[in-house]
């Protein structure tokens, strides 16, 4: 197993997943984990495709806490993220990927480096493997993400196509 691995909450894995772009873990940070309870999430609806999608992307591994109750440290937030919070904890992670603002506060508040599916589209961009981001938002959009208008100005300001 990687040292400092990324791990990954479902919010980013569906998002991705919905835009075909599940490669962009792979070609940003070679290899992502999620925990057994964001596999669980993840699976929740759409399950044959999910698990195709999830099968042919072998760089995205399941991992198992190493202490089953690690995660009740992060009772207050949901179990998919109380999981990546204590993966992130036993691996040292080096980013989270997580996009729910209670869980990008907590994030915050005990020092750990993350971002959401945006920050992920800004880096693919940065790194030329896409080249804009604004379809990419309003297809997110349309496939119920939320996103506020001043995050998506926020982006495209960033990613310079505004």
């Amino acid at each position: 197993m990687p040292k400092n691995p990324v791990i990954s909450n479902n919010g980013p894995l569906v998002g991705l997943c919905g835009l075909d772009l599940l490669f962009l873990f792979r070609d940003l940070y070679t290899e992502v984990w999620i925990p057994r309870e964001v596999e669980k999430e993840f699976l929740g609806i759409e399950k044959e495709s999910r698990h195709k999608a999830l099968n042919n992307a072998p760089w995205i591994k399941i991992v198992d806490l190493k202490d089953s109750q690690s995660a009740s440290v992060y009772s207050k937030l949901d179990p998919g993220e109380a999981e990546v919070f204590a993966l992130a904890d036993e691996y040292d992670a080096r980013l989270i990927i997580i996009d729910e603002h209670k869980a990008r506060q907590e994030a915050r508040k005990i020092g750990l480096s993350f971002k959401g599916t945006v920050g992920v589209l800004l880096e693919a961009k940065e790194e030329g493997l896409i080249d804009e981001i604004k379809p990419l938002l309003i297809t997110l959009k349309e496939n119920g993400m939320y996103l506020s208008e001043y995050i998506i100005t926020d982006a495209l300001r960033e990613a310079g196509e505004i």
